[in-house]
């Protein structure tokens, strides 16, 4: 059933624009969606399948990876990887969204808050701790999603998450504004956080800017622009802007990796795990084979044995 809905997805998506496979790396400006930013890119490329790995909201900008064709396989990795953020929180006031889309619904005091109470609040963050997700969120509930609810002034109970802080530090601080770099895991809500540090120094905030540096092995170094693509566009159509997209492998380029010889990769092929001398004990790895190509990804069994979990239909 499951191999019957791909095929047609499949067929339908090739009539409707390029076999295009890779990622992209794109910057995604202030007030478009994440979605909007998907579709646009899509008809640049003129592409026939594309998906986000994690969306950010009109507010943020920065980094948002796109998947392309068989990239898509590894947009869980994506969506399962750290991400890095720079957000600056105005203190003193609270919004229903938790950021600067909705209305004000309550001012606090902020007398006596400098930077070192700031600090002194940062360490009851870092590491593993809970957090309720925003009624504002993308996550559903009966099939739909929270902000939908929010908007009709609906309510629902949410549980705390665990998520794990890598590294919270402040930047700056000016007032009633205070920024500050974030490494977090996935699932990690900025606005939430920036909210319950205000709580912690007794009075309230919300985030009016975030942007996003890194996601996984991406860094802002390689975001690409809309002016980028346009530019390659102009210069060289398709041709050109295919160009700008990154290997496949590289969403997991920080695994360790598995070659395969012929005989092995052939087995791997028909969903078999085979023995593959020198591998690693546990874990996931690429799978590449003796020439360097790109197979997909696979899981090291109990048994030593490397199985397929991720393979492409292509080679580049």
């Amino acid at each position: 059933m499951l191999a019957r809905s791909t095929s047609k997805l499949g067929r339908r998506g090739s009539k409707k624009g390029r076999n295009v496979n890779g990622i992209l790396v794109l910057y995604k400006p202030l007030d478009v969606t994440s979605n909007a930013a998907l579709q646009r890119v899509k008809r640049m490329f003129g592409a026939a399948k594309v998906g986000h790995t994690g969306s950010l909201d009109p507010l943020a900008t920065g980094l948002l990876p796109l998947c392309f064709g068989e990239a898509t396989k590894f947009s869980q990795v994506l969506l399962d990887a750290n991400k890095k953020y720079l957000v600056t929180g105005k203190l003193g006031v609270q919004t229903a969204s938790g950021d600067t889309d909705s209305e004000i619904v309550k001012r606090c005091s902020i007398e006596g808050i400098t930077a070192q109470t700031v600090r002194d609040v940062i360490p009851q963050f870092l590491g593993e701790i809970e957090q309720v997700p925003s009624m504002y969120s993308a996550l559903k509930h009966e099939g739909q999603p929270l902000y939908k609810l929010a908007r009709q002034g609906i309510e629902v109970e949410r549980k705390a998450r665990k998520i794990t802080i890598f590294a919270l530090e402040l930047l700056s601080f000016d007032g009633d504004e205070f920024s500050l770099y974030v490494h977090s895991s996935k699932g990690t809500y900025i606005r939430n956080l920036v909210e319950d540090m205000g709580l912690a120094m007794n009075t309230c905030a919300h985030v009016v800017k975030l942007h996003r540096t890194d996601a996984g092995p991406y860094t802002s170094e390689m975001m690409i622009t809309f002016e980028q693509l346009d530019a390659a566009l102009e210069k060289g159509g398709h041709q050109e802007v295919d160009k700008l997209l990154l290997p496949m492998d590289t969403s997991v380029a920080d695994w360790p990796e598995v070659v395969l010889t012929d005989d092995a990769a052939y087995y791997v092929k028909t969903g078999q795990a085979v023995q593959v001398p020198q591998s690693p004990v546990e874990g996931m790895v690429r799978l590449l084979l003796e020439d360097g190509t790109f197979l997909g990804v696979g899981e090291i069994l109990d048994d030593g044995k490397v199985a397929p979990r991720r393979l492409l239909k292509t080679s580049y």
